[in-house]
């Protein structure tokens, strides 16, 4: 790990926005980056890098990362060439989030923590900077590990105290960078509506973050039946603007670097992306 790994984790910004492989036009990339967000972060299992060009082509300099690329379904060596490609050509402006993703998913899933260190080795021979990775971690092992062998972590589905003990794991200088979804929606009920389904499935079935959630403190209750209603408002900030705004930055309170902010529903992201970056 260079010296600068400050420089690095300032590049992210405070707040981001997060959204699935092709969620974002080039016209709402390019309106995030107005806005002043410092990353867009790409989710789901792509099998290479292109939807990451077509985002960093249509903007000028902010940070782009993926959350995440699957271990299971890319070669580390390819991935590693699709990396240094884009940063020949878009320089420093990249990260790589890599992931061991959940059990559910994939039949070839054994031992996610070595095969996790294993892909990381094939990135060292390959040159990949450690500073320019992510980790998705949840857990203690794999936080440790995003650490050592990262610029630092990418927690997805997690509240704020998970934020809380998972500085207490990384220490001080390390990137935690956590996902929150939001539904800018006053009324409770509606928001619930939005917001429910897509914590439920998958994630309320997967083992890995149904035991984080344990971990946390909640209960087969509160995870059964598609989520209990505290639970689903901790995972998903719901209300006005500044009601939103001060649930995300419950993260950086807590210990967090950066919030990815992922706006559900299917309307477009950048009005209420604005709303919220504005409410301060």
């Amino acid at each position: 790990m260079t010296s600068d790994r400050a420089a690095h984790v300032a590049r992210f910004g405070t707040h981001g926005t997060w959204g699935w492989w092709g969620r974002f036009s080039p016209e709402q990339a390019r309106g995030i980056e107005e806005l002043g967000y410092g990353t867009i972060w790409l989710g789901g299992s792509p099998e290479n890098l292109r939807p990451i060009r077509k985002v960093l082509e249509a903007t000028e300099g902010i940070t782009v990362a993926t959350g995440i690329v699957n271990i299971w379904n890319t070669d580390a060596a390819t991935i590693a060439d699709e990396f240094l490609e884009l940063e020949s050509d878009f320089p420093g402006r990249f990260y790589l989030g890599i992931g061991a993703g959940h059990p559910e998913a994939t039949a070839e899933y054994k031992n996610p923590y070595q095969a996790v260190v294993d892909y990381l080795d094939v990135l060292d021979s390959k040159d990949v900077p450690a500073e320019r990775r992510l980790l998705a971690a949840l857990g203690p092992k794999m936080l440790r590990l995003s650490a050592d062998r990262a610029l630092g972590a990418h927690p997805y589905l997690t509240p704020p105290a998970h934020t809380e003990q998972a500085r207490e794991i990384l220490g001080p200088g390390v990137l935690l960078a956590p996902e929150h979804k939001v539904v800018l929606d006053t009324d409770p009920q509606a928001a619930r509506a939005i917001g429910r389904p897509p914590v439920d499935k998958p994630y309320l079935h997967l083992r890995n973050y149904v035991a984080n959630l344990k971990r946390l403190g909640w209960t087969d209750d509160d995870i059964s039946g598609g989520g209990s209603d505290a639970l689903i408002d901790t995972l998903v900030a719901h209300g006005d603007a500044v009601s939103v705004r001060a649930q995300v930055d419950a993260h950086l309170s807590s210990g967090a670097d950066h919030v990815a902010i992922q706006v559900l529903g299917d309307g477009d992201p950048v009005p209420p992306l604005a709303a919220i970056l504005r409410a301060d």
